[in-house]
């Protein structure tokens, strides 16, 4: 039942003259985030992520004490095209050093020319600490004066570390808005469909864009306040989940205010109904994405403490918008807006002979045939994660073209594959010589030479044999790591963008291995408040984990079978698991706790057949959009986020298609009242109509032993409703 509070707030957003006050109100506050808000906070090091105790971060850090010591250096490489550089070559080299003085931090050591004079390198320390923005500035600088006095056939071309983060974030430049253009175009279209009305799509996708705006607008704020970088993936990830999320709170709360249209003839008290019954379902599936997101406070990676951080904002912004604005602007349009089909008092519900009354009347007849085909459905897609792998290196991540990427190959080919990416070793100068032999023991290293330091510290440059970010460039790692924990008292450390990237893969296999079980408790937890059961919420997390596994296999055999990628990034297990099961038990949830008022009167198999026909054409349209919506992620040129976003859209679908519409079910059917174990509801018997489709007889002490007309919903339509 509504609490007086919450009865006053639904009269407010929904009054007369009160609607209005709301969105004045609401317009101001968006206002006030968008215009006062800025930009967010970022950074450019490239152990930024990582915690304080992983080894190449120590490194790092030391090396800020040093002399000249940086973080993220740029690496110029000349080249002719595999011909010998020549004098005239050489002579712009030297120029170019000159000129790089400027933007430079320290000196800017002289050319390093390969043994057959086919490529030279130029390394240019630069600050970590600057934004990404002006990192991106003096990158483009950077290459245009390399370019800019180069002799004919020569060429030059920036990569390594900032050269890298450049063309990260230069890939970026327009696409969020691209990809902003595209979440929008595909909502609407969407929208406009589910609707068949030429204006009622855009009071949705008004309220829904405002959300995401003024999300972006308090995710910097608390950018800043507590010192949250923000890349701009982040930002792309977060506008997907408020347009997906925010849209499905809107069309769960359109089609459950349709519905009460039909019944009542006064249409501020069909939305106050709306309020009080869809309300509490949507809150709850929102408060399920929002605890499961800040799961990921438990994780040693910043970028994901961070997308965290600005998903929760960003879904509870979506929700505020969604229960607060949308009811209020719906209030004040009136019932016109639905023309050209205007819901009238009277008029038959479709959903109880459509499509959807259909399938329940399928699984009801066939309940153990539905669970082992749906069952044998999911174990066969997730085959594919037989050939799965973890982890891609800095020449695997792009979809487009990058300079860095280019200078990297070029490098390889006139130096061994890690000259351009060394590995740096950090130890007590008094134990230089004992450091140098220990690495000169390890199979892999193709070089060493010490690399400056103070009277305390040494500092060692170490280049590998193996590609960069490579299966065998880590194990290189892992055993200088072990060997040089061997020397006494040097307290050599190993670190180096290869190092982090290594330490990096690691921490994410952590934060995989803690986070997942958090998301499962909280899940759990809150179906289990919901629908106070424990079998239910238990087999509700099965289904969905058993569909991340179902589309993670068949995602990666996409991934490597047609499109060609090598791997899965070591971020993609973790967020899709987490964006998979958070926004895919939003369904189950509208599902069963309306499965669950008709259980108490109907029975457990007649209740999940009125849900499944009451709610299927709304949570499919809204799991559709959703799975469109992540999929537009693929606009974005990083290998990761298309990733993510193909495994999340097909969960998104199968859940949908699958597993709400077939698998629950049949497994409801099949368990009967036990399904809502060891609430009230599984001790009071109900019997099942006979034959199917029938209205039951005797009804259920309590129940209205009047006879419904057919075509009536056998649901009291005040109760606490999941918004079908």
């Amino acid at each position: 039942m509504p609490t007086p509070l919450g009865t006053r707030l639904t009269a407010i957003i929904c009054g007369r003259w009160t609607a209005w006050l709301v969105l004045l109100t609401a317009a101001a506050f968006s206002a006030l985030v968008i215009g006062f808000a800025g930009d967010p906070r970022t950074g450019n090091d490239p152990t930024g992520a990582l915690p304080d105790t992983a080894e190449s971060v120590q490194v790092a850090e030391l090396r800020r004490q040093l002399p000249g010591g940086q973080l993220n250096p740029a690496l110029v490489v000349y080249s002719r095209d595999g011909q010998p550089l020549t004098a005239a070559d050489d002579a712009a080299i030297a120029a170019d050093r000159e000129a790089f003085a400027r933007d430079a931090v320290g000196e800017v050591g002289p050319p390093v020319y390969a043994p057959d004079r086919t490529a030279a390198l130029v390394a240019v320390p630069l600050p970590a600490e600057i934004d990404i923005e002006r990192l991106g500035e003096i990158v483009d600088r950077l290459r245009a004066e390399a370019r800019a006095g180069l002799p004919a056939g020569a060429e030059a071309e920036l990569t390594g570390g900032a050269g890298f983060t450049a063309d990260v974030a230069a890939a970026f430049d327009g696409a969020n808005v691209t990809l902003l253009a595209a979440t929008v175009a595909v909502v609407a279209a969407l929208l406009l469909i589910t609707y068949r009305s030429p204006w009622l799509w855009l009071v949705p996708l008004a309220v829904v864009g405002t959300a995401d705006v003024v999300s972006n607008g308090l995710i910097a704020i608390v950018s800043h306040a507590v010192d949250l970088r923000i890349d701009p993936s982040t930002t792309g990830i977060v506008d997907v989940l408020v347009f997906g999320a925010g849209t499905n709170y809107a069309l769960l709360l359109i089609a459950r205010y349709r519905e009460e249209l039909r019944r009542e003839p006064d249409r501020r008290r069909a939305l106050r109904r709306v309020l009080s019954s869809a309300g509490p379902a949507i809150t709850a599936s929102a408060l399920t994405v929002v605890l499961s997101l800040l799961t990921l406070l438990a994780a040693v990676l910043a970028n994901d403490r961070a997308i965290g951080v600005a998903g929760a904002v960003g879904i509870t912004t979506a929700m505020l918008y969604g229960l607060i604005v949308l009811p209020a602007a719906l209030s004040v349009c009136g019932r016109g807006l639905f023309w050209p089909f205007v819901p009238r008092p009277g008029q038959p519900d479709p959903t109880r002979s459509g499509i959807w009354a259909r399938a329940g009347a399928l699984v009801s007849r066939r309940p153990r045939t539905v669970l082992a085909g749906s069952l044998l459905l999911l174990a066969v897609l997730a085959t594919g994660l037989l050939d799965a792998r973890i982890g891609l290196s800095k020449t695997e991540q792009f979809r487009v073209s990058a300079e860095s990427i280019d200078g990297l190959a070029t490098l390889s080919r006139s130096f061994p594959p890690g000259a351009a990416d060394p590995v740096i070793v950090v130890a007590d100068a008094a134990q230089t010589p004992a450091v140098l032999a220990a690495v000169g023991t390890v199979d892999g290293v193709a070089s060493a030479r010490p690399a400056g330091g103070t009277t305390d510290l040494a500092v060692v440059e170490v280049v590998l044999r193996a590609e960069p970010d490579s299966a065998e460039s880590y194990q290189v790692i892992r055993d200088l790591r072990a060997a040089l924990d061997s020397v006494p008292a040097a307290d050599a450390l190993v670190g180096g963008s290869v190092a982090a990237n290594l330490d990096t893969r690691d921490a994410a296999l952590r934060d995989l291995r803690v986070v997942v079980p958090l998301v499962l408790v909280v899940v759990l937890a809150v179906l289990i408040v919901l629908l106070r059961s424990i079998v239910a919420p238990l087999i509700l997390v099965g289904t969905v984990v058993a569909t991340f596994f179902a589309a993670l296999g068949a995602a990666t055999t996409l991934f490597t079978q047609v499109l060609g990628y090598p791997a899965l990034d070591t971020s993609v297990p973790l967020l899709a698991f987490l964006f998979l099961v958070a926004l895919g038990v939003d369904y189950n949830i509208f599902l069963t706790t309306r499965a669950r008022e008709g259980a108490a009167i109907d029975g457990t198999r007649q209740g999940m057949r009125t849900a499944l026909a009451v709610t299927g054409g709304v949570i499919t349209s809204a799991g559709v959009l959703l799975a469109a919506v992540f999929t537009v992620l693929g606009v974005l040129p990083l290998v990761t986020l298309t990733e993510i976003g193909v495994i999340v859209g097909f969960g998104v679908l199968l859940d949908t298609l699958l597993v709400r519409t077939l698998l629950v079910p049949a497994i409801a059917m099949v368990l009967g009242r036990r399904f809502w174990w060891p609430s009230a509801l599984s001790r009071h018997h109900v019997p099942e109509p006979v034959p199917v489709g029938a209205d039951p007889t005797p009804k259920p002490v309590g129940a209205d032993p009047t006879p419904k007309p057919v075509g009536a919903d056998p649901m009291p339509p005040r109760r606490a409703d999941a918004g079908g």
